[in-house]
C-alpha cells in the first residue's frame, strides 16, 4: 500500500508541475508561434516534450528531497 501511495504523490507532483510549466509558457509561445505554426503537429510536440521533460525532472527533484528529507520512504 506504500508504493500506491508514492506513486499517487509522484503523479500529482508531476501534474502539477506540468500545468505550471504550461502556464508561465503560454505567453512566449503564443508570442513566438502564430496560429498557423502553432496548429503544426511538429510545434505543439516540441513544446510538449519539452513540458514532459521538465516536469519529469521536477518530479524526480522533488521525490530525492522528500526522501533525503525522511518524508518518503522507498
Amino acid at each position: 500500500m506504500e508504493k500506491f501511495w508514492i506513486v499517487i504523490i509522484a503523479l500529482s507532483i508531476f501534474l502539477l508541475s506540468n500545468f505550471i510549466f504550461w502556464r508561465i509558457t503560454a505567453g512566449h509561445r503564443e508570442r513566438k508561434y502564430d496560429e498557423k505554426s502553432w496548429k503544426l503537429r511538429g510545434e505543439r510536440t516540441f513544446f510538449w516534450q519539452g513540458a514532459i521533460y521538465v516536469s519529469t525532472g521536477v518530479t524526480i527533484l522533488i521525490l530525492f528531497l522528500l526522501k533525503w528529507a525522511e518524508i518518503l520512504k522507498f
